[in-house]
């Protein structure tokens, strides 16, 4: 019998309810930023793209039509400074939790095979493991791992950068040793990437931090994806949650065996929403303006979270401040709610989240201006 997790976010009901019933001077009721669900509008270009393809009387293409791959491979070249990405190492997902849940699935894993990912981490890489009959485990380090056998070799090495919870960003020279250490033992890395164009770190000057590092980096990689793929979604960066539109890339002959699978499966993103991808990969101000209004928004509720007495640790991309108190999440959450605020207890990424909540940045100008000045009162 399959076991899975109790779904986290049906335990916040109790505490949603009592921050639902405070009465705020503002007028506004509850601030719900426990759950990183865009807000602002789908741009413009993208909707008149899905518009254009409205008329779909055929079945997709599972693969991806030749135009949308390489608008990803050009999207890879010129915004995560990736220039050697095959198109035929792209695919398009029905959103990136759909493959973060499927992979170790598609790729034949199964009972006594080990899935890695890290501490603090998006429950979805437990479930995967967990949907293939694989044995899920935190890799917090690869020494964490001892010596290793060929019974405790994880078969997938899950990556997550920026992450989510923390934001952390993974450098390049983090990145290669662990490609170096995945080859010489045989196990396949995917990197969980779909922050990484809300990058919000800064060099000396003050100048914007340079691309966010990609698994497929050339200076991680030495120029061979082999082992390698990269889990891509459009929903943060371009509000394009309702679409589930997404992609994997890397190793052409990892692709090509998820592929396989997923043409039997039916595992097919449609074919209005594979145009509107194909648009939105290749227009990059709409990704630039978003990104100015949610640098707006992160700056006030971090003011609003330093007044509150919280400490933000990482938090340097991503849609998120990872923030403590340095007390029980839980009564963190209670405390946030008495204010008509409510938040994700880090507890749901792992224990190693039980002293942070997860304060998301996806609420309307009016509501983070709102959840802020109520932080900073008394």
């Amino acid at each position: 019998m399959l076991h899975l997790p109790d779904f986290p976010w049906d335990s916040l009901a109790p505490v949603k309810e009592r921050a639902s019933s405070v009465a705020t001077t503002d007028g506004l009721g509850l601030v719900d930023l426990s759950v990183g669900t865009p807000v602002d509008p789908t741009p413009e270009v993208v909707q008149e793209a899905l518009r254009s393809a409205a008329n779909a009387p055929g079945y997709p293409q599972t693969w991806g039509t030749p135009a949308l791959r390489e608008a990803v491979a050009s999207w890879f070249a010129t915004r995560r400074g990736v220039p050697d990405v095959d198109p035929d190492g792209v695919m398009p997902t029905i959103g990136s939790k759909e493959l973060v849940a499927w992979l170790p699935t598609l790729l034949g894993l199964g009972a006594g095979d080990i899935v890695g990912f890290p501490s603090a981490a998006y429950p979805t890489y437990d479930v995967g493991a967990r949907l293939a009959g694989a044995t899920p485990q935190v890799v917090d380090g690869l020494a964490a791992l001892g010596p290793l056998t060929p019974s405790t070799t994880p078969k997938l090495l899950w990556l997550n950068t920026p992450g989510n919870p923390t934001g952390q960003v993974l450098g390049v020279d983090h990145l290669a040793k662990v490609v170096a250490w995945a080859r010489q033992h045989g196990v396949i890395v995917a990197s969980d990437e779909c922050y990484a164009e809300l990058d919000w770190r800064t060099d000396r000057d003050g100048a914007t931090a340079p691309t966010t590092p990609s698994i497929l980096d050339p200076r991680v990689t030495g120029g061979s994806h082999e082992g390698l793929l990269c889990v891509y979604s459009l929903s943060k960066q371009s509000n394009l949650a309702g679409y589930r539109a997404a992609f994997v890339a890397g190793d052409p002959r990892l692709v090509r065996q998820i592929l396989e699978v997923r043409k039997h499966a039916g595992m097919i993103v449609p074919w209005p929403v594979q145009v509107a991808l194909t648009a939105a990969v290749g227009d990059a101000s709409h990704v630039e303006a978003q990104k100015a209004v949610y640098a707006a928004r992160r700056e006030t509720l971090l003011a609003g979270a330093r007044a509150f007495g919280l400490e933000t640790t990482h938090s340097e991309a991503g849609l998120y401040l990872w923030a403590t108190a340095g007390e029980d999440a839980w009564v963190t959450l209670e405390r946030l709610a008495a204010r008509g605020i409510l938040a994700a207890p880090g507890t749901f990424y792992g224990t190693a989240g039980r002293q942070h909540v997860r304060i998301a940045l996806t609420a309307s100008d009016e509501r983070i201006r709102a959840a802020a000045e109520r932080l900073s009162v008394g």
